[in-house]
């Protein structure tokens, strides 16, 4: 008996099935790092639903419970995106492991800054060409890559365009979520599966500006004594909270989120399939794993 190393390839657009192309890259973002990373943010987005001390929304003031907490919410999420890429590093499987973990920390981080420098280009309403490039590696590495790819792509591209602010952790969240659930996609090859990509792309593009909103949504009430019907207030049934915020999201939201989710399955549709295969290429290069052969 002897051991080969064989690359892994196939992935959705290619029209090749394999279980690295299911499984994603094992050495990066382990399963509990994403689990805990989720839990902080589903906390961060619904705590002010949940605390009494929210009954100042909409007094002055109010507004600064946001920024009190998103520092510690960014420093929670920089970390474990830190600890993800040590643990691709220090290879957990062997020397081969590691050797190749280093490789796809340095393409993480290549695309990354490609991906970053997108939010420079002129955008119109919610159309960004950054949606597109954290879904394909989504897809093609899998969903701790892909939440590694969104959270850090928000982050290195708020330096560039001076978007900090204590908004920056949830769109962190957000964007990695986007590549998360895009590594779960079925495995369809060929047209059927970018279209199915696009439908997904586009489904994000309203998704994203809905759970955005809940970053300022419970602050946004112009006072308790103004009864617009589109704001929260403490005390309201869950199915009045979502007939306001239903109210809110179609007023406030609806046309930019709109121009997001076409821009987002047009250009999954024009370069999806191109960027797949330049990705598989790089995935074969750098995902190894370990196949005993009989003789």
């Amino acid at each position: 008996m002897h051991k080969e190393q064989r690359p892994l390839v196939g992935i959705a657009g290619d029209g090749a099935s394999g279980e690295g192309s299911r499984l994603g890259w094992r050495g990066l973002g382990p399963s509990w790092g994403i689990a805990l990373a989720s839990l902080v943010g589903i906390a961060a987005f619904g705590f002010p639903f949940l605390l009494p001390a929210v009954a100042g929304v909409g007094q002055p003031g109010s507004g600064a419970v946001r920024t009190a907490e998103a520092p510690v919410v960014l420093a929670l999420l920089t970390g474990l995106a830190l600890l993800g890429s040590m643990a691709a590093v220090s290879g957990r499987g062997g020397d081969d492991r590691a050797a190749s973990g280093s490789k796809m920390v340095a393409l993480l981080g290549a695309l990354v800054a490609i991906d970053a420098t997108l939010r420079l280009v002129p955008t119109f309403l919610g159309a960004s060409p950054i949606f597109v490039l954290i879904l394909l590696v989504g897809v093609a590495f899998g969903p701790s890559f892909g939440f590694l790819m969104g959270s850090l792509t928000l982050l290195v591209s708020a330096f560039l365009t001076g978007g900090l602010g204590p908004w920056l952790p949830y769109q962190m969240l957000g964007t990695g979520w986007v590549g998360l659930s895009a590594g779960w996609l079925p495995r369809w090859p060929g047209r059927p599966g970018l279209l199915l990509l696009a439908v997904f792309g586009g489904a994000w593009g309203f998704l994203y500006g809905a759970l955005l909103n809940l970053y300022s949504w419970p602050f946004a009430a112009p006072g308790l004594d103004l009864p617009t019907g589109f704001y929260w207030t403490p005390g309201i049934g869950v199915g009045e909270s979502l007939r306001r915020y239903a109210g809110f999201y179609l007023t406030t939201s609806l046309l930019h989120d709109l121009f997001r989710a076409i821009a987002n399955a047009a250009l999954l549709l024009a370069l999806g399939g191109p960027i797949l295969r330049l990705l598989a290429r790089y995935r074969s290069r750098f995902v190894w794993q370990s196949t005993t052969w009989l003789e």
